[in-house]
């Protein structure tokens, strides 16, 4: 009886990823180099010995945190490698590692002479890609080295930002987004680079033309360890026109966070006072504060949250 069921249609994955670079052979058997009659290693899993095996030189990540390599060290010891390395064959007996750098660097330390590894077929120009794309695939990077892998991905191997997009499963804004970080000033690269910083603070700190605000609003936000939503105020209020209550009589040379405290300021007394507030500054910190009142009475409630009366 014929078969009438329909073939399943299975939704294509968002990114292209490491697998799409991959040349894998289709069969897992040996292969004949046929100018030399050598036999080559499968595509697919071979135990290679670890002296066989240089690093990556286009490997992106340069730090191995030692305790977790060690840790990883301990559970291979353990279980031994579930998930083999993926390397290329240079000639006799050398390998170049492609992906699994801290699973190979951890094996060295387990002690293991050999490890499972896949074989591939890539050159220089995908070996440098695949490399970044692994390394952006790790879930513990901070925003600033994704942005350095995709600009690299962009220039080093001439990538339009829609290509790179279906390589690392993203949509274009997103991609601008960890690209535009690399236009901050060092300082701020810095800190989102130790982590001081969220990608969420670094994107609100974006919005900033003027260099000299966006460092001040970066110690700031350091300084009182302020929520990204503290800083997208903060930068919100250098957009905005300044309100009446809050003029100064040199608006350019105020500080902006020092704007920002001040109608902050404005605020907590309006709402204390439970009375519309005037507060103004000049940038040598001169001003005055006005309170209006609607009649005597309210002339006396006033007085008395001042406890004047």
């Amino acid at each position: 009886m014929a078969d009438n069921k329909k073939p399943v249609n299975r939704k294509k994955a968002l990114g292209r990823g490491l697998g799409a670079l991959l040349q894998d052979s289709p069969s897992p058997k040996e292969r004949v180099d046929e100018s030399t009659g050598e036999i080559l290693p499968a595509a697919g899993i071979n135990e290679i010995p670890l002296s066989e095996i240089q690093v990556n030189p286009y490997q992106p990540r340069t730090h191995f945190d030692k305790e977790a390599l060690q840790e990883l060290a301990d559970s291979i010891m353990v279980q031994g490698i579930i998930q083999p390395i993926t390397v290329r064959k240079l000639e006799d007996n050398a390998y170049q590692l492609i992906s699994g750098e801290r699973r190979f660097q951890a094996s060295k330390i387990a002690g293991l002479e050999s490890v499972p590894a896949y074989v591939r077929t890539a050159n220089d120009q995908q070996m440098l890609e695949m490399a970044l794309i692994e390394n952006i695939q790790r879930e513990n990077l901070n925003a600033l080295e994704i942005a350095h892998s995709y600009q690299r991905l962009l220039s080093e191997c001439e990538l339009k930002q829609e290509q790179l997009g279906d390589r690392v499963g993203k949509n274009r804004t997103t991609v601008n987004n960890y690209l535009r970080l690399l236009k901050l000033p060092p300082d701020i690269q810095a800190g989102i680079r130790d982590k001081k910083i969220s990608m969420g603070h670094a994107r609100a700190l974006i919005n900033v033309e003027d260099i000299d605000k966006q460092l001040a609003i970066y110690r700031k936000t350091l300084e009182e360890e302020l929520s990204v939503r503290k800083v997208e105020a903060l930068v919100k209020a250098l957009h905005e026109e300044p309100e009446e209550t809050t003029t100064t009589t040199n608006k350019a040379e105020l500080d902006p966070v020092k704007k920002y405290e001040l109608g902050k300021l404005q605020q907590k007394l309006a709402s204390h006072l439970g009375s519309k507030v005037s507060l103004k500054m000049d940038h040598k910190d001169k001003g005055e504060i006005k309170i209006p009142f609607g009649s005597a009475d309210d002339l006396n409630r006033i007085l008395e949250i001042l406890e004047i009366i």
